[in-house]
């Protein structure tokens, strides 16, 4: 190591120089300090110091740190006066480190150091000595305080807090520009020597960079550095100790710059000129193409702007500048037609938005291209000549009459023919039609304003070589109106005169609606359609007329009810007139001319019955005709009525029985020997659940042959009830037990054994397996049974 070659030198040097290194460093002191404590070094010829005079005082001693010896290493002698060699005192050390980093000899007062120490941890150790009297214990000597100082060495390299440093300067920087400063820390005792003085370097990074050699700034060294040529550079910091000479320990790090990027670099176009194309179909706002300018700078340097700056397309072409990735993008402003113009031409111009003043002399910092723009043809579709057309027709127009006509044409230079087609879908009524050569529109239905003034249609047209390019165009059709209807009363009149009205008096006052609307407004005229002896209309020429009483006095007796015909004419042209009837009816008024009473009820006064006498009359006849239907139709409805009662009736019901029954000894409930032996004679029986009307004389049917199976059994007894009249008119339920002739096991019932006199061996049971073994054993000791009982 460094340190071991180091040290001899080093303690060659200290030697020369202080000779007493090792030996006490006395100082003049007063009376009160201890008196008859001396100690005792070594000087240079190895011979032992000693001093007698108590007026003297040792206060220190140095040590040398990092011993490498394998003894322990002396420090120092400490000695009192009253020691007469003969081993009578006792030397104690107490303080930093004693009896474990420092011992003492108990008669000598020699002090060694037990191992190595390094000044680092701690420069100096505060310790304190006294004699006593070995057999008394008592002190001969007042303790007393001394400082054992390690003597620095060069052990400790220069070290810097970071491994790696990141440091930016701009780009075309002048030299000397400060990029960053660089601190290493040493260890060492900086008050002693040049153990600890760093001077720094540069190992890595010239001729680019220099650093100061005492302050450890680093600053460029060449002028013009350009980041577009080289943007990281890495540096390697040297510093080292004893002021940088031979023999000194050294610290690297290492510093990593970045060139900064300022706006030195005006943008270019990589070409002169730039070709397009687009449809002449684009919409307005359609993306053409973008131009880009390249610029070496990055970042807000970088920025551009992209305008037209000059060409024949300014006013049809726009430019947007992509913020994302610095293009300008070209788009379509006005609608383009490649029969109007094919090529267009524009120069755009690209600048810096953010330019530095230092690098004006670098150039102007912007740039132009060229760009040309062809417009393609396309298949375009038919172009209506007017935006909408707006026609108007009387509606007394002939079916057929031509309204107007739809032009366009094909913008195409080829100028294909075109068909015309009327959306029906707008005319659900087929009210109109179109000539599909020539466009000329025509009714195909007679018109009536009163029902829609308004037509609103779609007309398409569509070239014929490619009918899918086809355009539409609005067509609205405003039906005028011509005088076709006559006026009516605006409303139903209830009019009534009283039986004391005098000649001229108003009995009611009249207008008039017309569904025409002429141009001058409606104007109505009314009149009599002939004399009337009774009653006359007078025109208020303002589209109203009274109605005028021409004598006095009328009598519901006579005529309750007169009919006015009144004539309604207007004044348009052709006239139109109607005929309204007035319904006046003669009532009885009070003397204000109050209406009273204008029903019948007065005619019917004579005969003495009022209307509630005839309403109670026709109510009575009414009930009376109720009651003798009701009383015929219960009398034919009325139903044989049943022996059992409903809640026993079998019909339709589903009675449960819960009990077991009688078996075989029961022969009272129900007959079963007819099942059970179809060959018994069997009698015809009256029904027990109705009231016969007829008695009907039984029929015997003949017994049916022991060989008769039970299928034909049942259909005879069924066609017998089909045919019986006595039956009723309902089904029942009748359910036959009965197994048949031809089966091999007969009877299973229970009912069949009451006829066996044989008994049955069950003992076959108990080789069927232990599920059958309770059979076995209720069924088997049917002889053990029978024999006992």
């Amino acid at each position: 190591m460094i340190i071991q070659e180091v040290l001899p030198l080093v303690l060659f040097w200290v030697c020369l120089l202080h000779p007493c290194l090792t030996a006490m460093i006395f100082s003049r002191t007063t009376d009160h300090q201890p008196k008859g404590f001396g100690a005792r070094g070594t000087g240079n010829d190895g011979k032992a110091l000693h001093r007698q005079k108590r007026g003297w005082m040792w206060n220190q001693f140095f040590l040398l740190e990092e011993y490498t010896g394998s003894d322990y290493q002396y420090v120092g002698k400490l000695h009192s006066d009253q020691d007469k060699g003969d081993g009578s005192l006792k030397y104690i050390l107490s303080g930093d480190g004693a009896g474990t980093l420092f011992i003492i000899d108990e008669r000598t007062g020699d002090i060694h150091a037990t191992r190595r120490i390094d000044r680092e941890e701690k420069a100096f150790y505060t310790l304190r000595a006294q004699a006593i009297n070995r057999r008394t214990l008592r002190p001969v000597e007042p303790e007393s305080e001394f400082v054992i100082k390690i003597h620095d060495i060069n052990d400790n390299e220069p070290t810097f807090p970071e491994e790696v440093y990141t440091a930016s300067v701009p780009e075309m920087s002048v030299v000397g520009t400060s990029v960053v400063q660089v601190t290493a820390t040493d260890a060492d005792d900086p008050s002693y020597g040049n153990s600890a003085r760093i001077i720094y370097s540069i190992l890595q990074g010239q001729p680019y960079f220099s650093i100061e050699p005492e302050t450890g700034i680093i600053r460029t060294a060449l002028p013009n550095m350009n980041r577009e040529n080289r943007e990281q550079y890495q540096v390697v910091i040297q510093a080292k100790d004893m002021g940088g000479q031979m023999g000194g320990l050294s610290g690297t790090t290492t510093v990593n710059i970045t060139l900064t990027d300022v706006n030195d670099n005006p943008p270019r176009f990589p070409q002169s000129s730039v070709h397009l194309r687009i449809p002449e179909s684009s919409p307005v706002g359609t993306a053409i193409g973008s131009v880009k300018a390249s610029d070496a700078d990055i970042g807000r340097n970088a920025e551009l702007e992209y305008r037209i700056i000059d060409g024949d397309g300014r006013d049809m072409f726009d430019i947007v500048t992509e913020k994302d990735t610095q293009e300008g993008l070209i788009t379509v402003r006005k609608p383009l037609d490649y029969e109007s113009r094919r090529l267009y031409t524009l120069k755009v111009e690209a600048e810096n938005l953010y330019v530095d003043p230092r690098f004006y002399y670098l150039g102007p910092f912007k740039d132009t291209t060229t760009v040309k723009i062809s417009v393609e043809d396309v298949d375009e579709p038919p172009i209506f000549s007017r935006s909408s057309y707006l026609f108007e027709i009387h509606e007394d127009i002939e079916v057929g009459t031509i309204i107007g006509t739809v032009m366009a044409r094909d913008p195409d230079s080829a100028a294909g023919p075109i068909r015309f087609s009327l959306d029906r879908h707008t005319d659900l009524d087929r009210i109109f039609n179109i000539h599909s050569g020539n466009g000329s529109m025509y009714t195909s239905k007679m018109l009536d304003r009163e029902i829609s003034q308004w037509h609103n249609l779609s007309v398409i047209a569509a070239e014929i070589n490619n009918p899918k390019e086809m355009t539409r165009v609005s067509v609205y059709v405003r039906i005028l109106d011509v005088n076709d209807n006559a006026p009516q009363f605006a409303v139903f009149y209830d009019t009534f005169v009283c039986e004391n009205a005098r000649a001229g008096q108003l009995i009611q006052t009249i207008s008039a609606v017309d569904k025409d609307d002429p141009l001058g407004g409606q104007k109505f005229f009314f009149s009599l359609a002939a004399v009337n002896p009774n009653f006359t209309v007078q025109d208020n020429e303002d589209n109203t007329a009274r109605i005028l009483t021409r004598r006095n006095g009328f009598s519901r007796h006579e005529i309750s009810t007169y009919l006015l015909p009144v004539v309604i004419s207007d004044n348009d042209y052709p006239i139109q007139s109607s005929t309204g009837t007035l319904t006046i009816r003669v009532c009885a008024c009070d003397s204000r001319g109050n209406m009273q009473s204008c029903n019948a009820e007065a005619l019917l006064l004579p005969a003495g019955l009022s209307t509630g006498a005839l309403i109670a009359i026709l109510l009575c006849i009414v009930i009376l005709l109720v009651i003798v239907v009701l009383f015929a139709a219960l009398k034919r409805q009325r139903k044989k009525e049943p022996l059992i009662l409903s809640k026993e009736d079998i019909r339709d019901n589903i009675v449960s029985y819960n009990d077991e029954g009688g078996g075989e000894e029961d022969t009272q409930a129900f007959d079963i020997g007819t099942l059970r032996n179809p060959a018994a004679i069997e009698d015809k029986k009256l029904r027990r659940d109705i009231i016969p009307e007829t008695l009907f004389i039984p029929r015997r049917t003949p017994s049916a042959p022991d060989n008769t199976d039970v299928r034909d059994f049942i259909n005879q007894r069924l066609k017998e009830h089909d045919n019986d009249p006595s039956a009723p008119p309902y089904d029942s339920l009748a359910t036959y037990a009965y197994e048949g002739n031809d089966s091999i096991a007969e009877s299973l019932s229970s009912l069949e054994s009451g006829t066996t006199e044989g008994d049955q061996n069950y003992d076959y049971l108990k080789e069927w397996g232990p599920r059958f073994n309770k059979l076995a054993e209720m069924y088997g000791g049917g002889e053990s049974d029978k024999d006992t009982s």
